[in-house]
C-alpha cells in the first residue's frame, strides 16, 4: 500500500521589522507568502474536524456565502516548472432549502512533461422535512489525467438521516440511486446504474478532544470507488491546534500496474503567540 507522510507545522510570530527588510534579495516578502500557504493549508484541514454545521438543523449556513481562489506560479532555470490551481465554493440556504457549488482543478508541468491535470466540480441540494429526515439530489465531474478513471462522472438523488444531531455527537447518512458514466485512460467508456452512500460522523471526547469520521463510497458494475477520512482534532487554547488524520482511497478495479489502494496520513499544527 501507498503510504505518504505531510507535516504542515506552522509557527505563526509577528516581529517588528524595520521598512527597509521588506524588499530585495534578503528580504521576507517571499517567505511571508510561503508562510501564509503553508497557515492557511493547515487550518483549512483543522476545520475540517471543526464543522459547527454538522449538528445544525440544515446542512449549510441560511443566506449566500462563497469564496474562490487562483494560484499561479513557473519557474526556469536549472528546472523549468509550472503550476496553476484554482477552486471556489458557493452555498445558498434559504428555508428547508439548501443549495451547494463547489468546483477546483490544478495543473502542472516539470521541464515540459505534464505531471498534474485534474478537475472536479459537485453540486448538491436537499430540502429537509425536519431535523432529521433530508431528500438530496447531487451531480458530480471528475476528471484527472493521472487516474485508472480519467473521467467520471455521477448524477442521482436519495434520502438522508441525521441519526445523532447534538453538538457533542453528530451521525448523518444518506444513499440513494443515480447514473455515473466512466471512461478510463485507453479510452473505454461506459454508462451504468449507480450507487452513492455517505456516512459524516462527529464525537466530540471534551472541549479539548474530538473525533471525525468521513466515508464515501460510489459504486456501479465497472468497479467501486471508496473513501474514508478519519480525524483526531485537538484544540489546546485558542492559538494550538492539532489535527491528526488518516485517508484511504480505495478502487475496486485499477488499471495494470496501479495500486488498488492509497493511504496518507496527515498532521496539521497551528501555534501562535
Amino acid at each position: 500500500m501507498k503510504k505518504i507522510m505531510t507535516l504542515a507545522a506552522v509557527l505563526a510570530t509577528t516581529v517588528a521589522l524595520p521598512v527597509f527588510a521588506q524588499d530585495g534579495l534578503i528580504g521576507i516578502d517571499r517567505l511571508d507568502d510561503r508562510i501564509d500557504d503553508i497557515t492557511d493549508d493547515a487550518r483549512d484541514d483543522l476545520a475540517r474536524g471543526d464543522d459547527s454545521e454538522r449538528f445544525s438543523p440544515n446542512g449549510v449556513v441560511q443566506g449566500l456565502r462563497g469564496s474562490a481562489a487562483l494560484t499561479a506560479s513557473g519557474a526556469s532555470g536549472n528546472t523549468d516548472t509550472g503550476e496553476l490551481s484554482f477552486a471556489g465554493r458557493l452555498t445558498y440556504g434559504v428555508g428547508d432549502w439548501n443549495h451547494l457549488i463547489g468546483f477546483a482543478g490544478e495543473y502542472g508541468e516539470a521541464n515540459g512533461v505534464q505531471n498534474e491535470e485534474e478537475f472536479f466540480a459537485i453540486y448538491e441540494g436537499s430540502r429537509y422535512f425536519n431535523q432529521q429526515l433530508y431528500a438530496f439530489g447531487t451531480g458530480r465531474f471528475e476528471y484527472d489525467g493521472f487516474d485508472t478513471n480519467e473521467r467520471d462522472a455521477f448524477l442521482g438523488g436519495g434520502l438522508g438521516y441525521r441519526i445523532v444531531n447534538t453538538s457533542q455527537m453528530a451521525w448523518r447518512v444518506q444513499a440513494g440511486p443515480g447514473v455515473r458514466y466512466i471512461e478510463d485512460q485507453l479510452g473505454n467508456d461506459e454508462t451504468e446504474a449507480a450507487g452513492i452512500a455517505s456516512s459524516r460522523f462527529f464525537y466530540g471526547i471534551n472541549d479539548t478532544v474530538s473525533l471525525t469520521n468521513d466515508t464515501d463510497i460510489l459504486s456501479s458494475s465497472a468497479d467501486t470507488v471508496v473513501t474514508n477520512d478519519f480525524g483526531v482534532n485537538f484544540k489546546m487554547s485558542d492559538t494550538f491546534s492539532t489535527r491528526i488524520s488518516y485517508r484511504t482511497d480505495y478502487s475496486s478495479d485499477p488499471l495494470p500496474g496501479l495500486r488498488s489502494t492509497d493511504n496518507t496520513v496527515g498532521v496539521s499544527l497551528v501555534v501562535g503567540f
